[in-house]
């Protein structure tokens, strides 16, 4: 084993040495530690503030046994966590601050080794960025999902059940008092949410990039599985150390090939996109927003599980974990198989055996749950850059729609067209659809105009043709859509205050009108790093 980059510190006979030593020695700390033992650090995202991590301390205990056990000599250090639910106004305005937090705590001390604790949403990603920068050995551990939530003898999805019942006791389907009920019944476990969300995403992620070791995508945060893999996580860092097997050598190109194809598999969230592409950054893989298009789009999802399907990510560990989907996809050719993993191991290496418990959950890659269900990129006047559709997550109504449009001319004069539409939801809540119409070639306007919502209320972009100004704070206004040059009209009645807030808005794709609506938080995740909703 090569010296160790803690022996700057800590191995040393001068004043310095002297100073290191002698001020870490006040909590207890016996000398014998610090004469050649390797130092991890346990990067800590525990937060009262974050429900999802807030069990984070007990998991950092389990680690810190496999340490020791190995020889080496376990550091716990916090960096800022990022709560999804109660941080406003999105934790993603604070991913890169978190990630600079973990890259100068690792570059600044005396750390030979780290393993990283993560959970809710842009702890994942802000904790692997930052460490990446540094290019330590490093493992990843997931905190696991919560337990699915059960409420009135049905299963009850953290996020997506939110929104259904809200819009239940809105309509008086449901009562209120039954509403602030399914608050203790939907999470009611340690654990981060149990849909595929962010969350689940990532932990996700981890493993099919190879930063964790098997099984860490699922298993649920209150199992006493979790706190053995914790412990088995602990041991295996000691072990990176003494092989030298830093990040660089795990996130290859490989890696984030089989991180794009997996989230494919398992409807993951379009955040997975803007995080990914921050991670390969950070470690210096070439990985453009088309790859996502062009490896991921037309395969198949096989996993039926919330907001894509109808099960929870207990369901999930049940049936086999990510281990099982891998396995799928490494027989289908859809895996890069030789990819090395923290245990140092490849990735078919630990999935060629997985089984698969409940067919009805996670899928064949023969027989999947939903066919072409990748994620997509488009490209448009309104997002140059590029945006991401989830079409697993798509209520079926919303996959076809027919519009009639008039008045598309370079002029603004009357021509009209017909329409064929295909569209997709653009998040994975079912709040909407983007419908394309295929227009005459010879009459695209590539630079037309298009309304968009901003400043809490409509924003026209062409004043004096046929819109209409309307604030979303207006109870029952009509919004009258029109596009000088374009003349595409879209008429929406009753506009309650601000919390439908809807857009219309128009973006030319090529030779291609996409017309889609807009519900307030939940819209397209674009090329351009920017947060989504709180269940993204």
């Amino acid at each position: 084993m090569k010296k160790l980059r803690s022996h700057e510190w800590f191995v040393r006979s001068d004043k310095m040495g002297f100073m290191y030593r002698s001020w870490i020695k006040n909590q207890g700390w016996p000398g014998d530690l610090f004469e050649g033992r390797p130092v991890i650090g346990i990067c800590n995202t525990w937060s009262e503030l974050t429900p999802c991590n807030a069990h984070f301390r007990e998991i950092a205990e389990w680690v810190k046994k496999g340490v020791w056990e190995m020889g080496g000599f376990p550091l716990e250090f916090p960096v800022m966590s990022l709560g999804e639910v109660l941080l406003r106004p999105t934790a993603m305005l604070f991913r890169n601050l978190a990630s600079m937090d973990v890259e100068e705590s690792i570059r600044g001390n005396p750390l030979d080794g780290v393993v990283l604790l993560m959970g809710c949403d842009k702890t994942t990603p802000s904790l692997l960025m930052g460490a990446a920068s540094c290019d330590l050995p490093t493992i990843g551990l997931s905190g696991g999902p919560m337990l699915s939530g059960k409420f009135h003898g049905h299963d009850l999805g953290s996020g997506t059940g939110v929104w259904q019942m809200s819009e239940k006791v809105r309509s008086g389907e449901m009562p209120a008092a039954e509403f602030f009920e399914a608050e203790s019944c939907m999470h009611r476990s340690k654990g981060h949410c149990m849909t595929m969300g962010t969350a689940s995403t990532m932990a996700s992620m981890v493993e099919a990039l190879g930063m964790s070791l098997p099984g860490n995508a699922a298993i649920p945060a209150v199992d006493a599985r979790r706190y053995t893999l914790a412990q088995l996580t602990g041991r295996r860092i000691v072990e990176m150390v003494k092989e030298d097997l830093r990040m660089s050598k795990i996130l290859t190109r490989k890696a984030f090939e089989n991180a794009i194809r997996t989230n494919a598999a398992i409807g993951g969230s379009t955040n997975a996109v803007i995080h990914l592409l921050a991670i390969a950054g950070r470690i210096g893989v070439p990985l453009k927003l088309e790859d996502f298009d062009k490896l991921g789009s037309e395969l198949p999802c096989l996993l039926n599980l919330q907001p894509s399907g109808s099960f929870l990510m207990e369901d999930f560990f049940y049936a086999g974990g990510l281990p099982a989907i891998l396995r799928e996809m490494g027989e289908s050719g859809a895996l890069e198989r030789d990819a090395l993993t923290v245990n140092g191991k490849t990735i078919w290496e630990n999935v060629a055996d997985a089984p698969c418990w409940k067919r009805e959950v996670i899928h064949e890659f023969k027989a999947p749950f939903k066919e072409h269900a990748g994620i997509a990129v488009l490209r448009g006047n309104l997002a140059p850059d590029g945006a991401v559709i989830k079409p697993s997550a798509a209520s079926p109504h919303l996959l076809k729609h027919r519009v009639r449009a008039e008045g598309l001319s370079r002029d603004g004069g009357g021509g009209k067209y017909a329409t064929a539409a295909q569209g997709f939801a653009p998040r994975h809540h079912g709040y909407g659809a983007n419908f394309g119409c295929t227009n005459e070639r010879d009459r695209v306007w590539d630079r037309c105009a298009a309304y968009i919502a901003g400043g809490g209320g409509w924003r026209n972009h062409c004043p004096g043709e046929n819109g209409r100004f309307c604030h979303a704070g207006r109870a029952r206004q009509v919004a009258d859509v029109g596009i000088r040059g374009c003349g595409v009209g879209a008429e929406e009645n009753g506009m309650e205050g601000g919390a439908i807030a809807r857009a219309w808005v128009v973006a030319v794709v090529r030779e291609t009108c996409v017309v889609g609506e807009r519900r307030s938080g939940f819209g397209f995740s674009c090329g351009k790093e920017r947060g989504g909703g709180a269940a993204g």
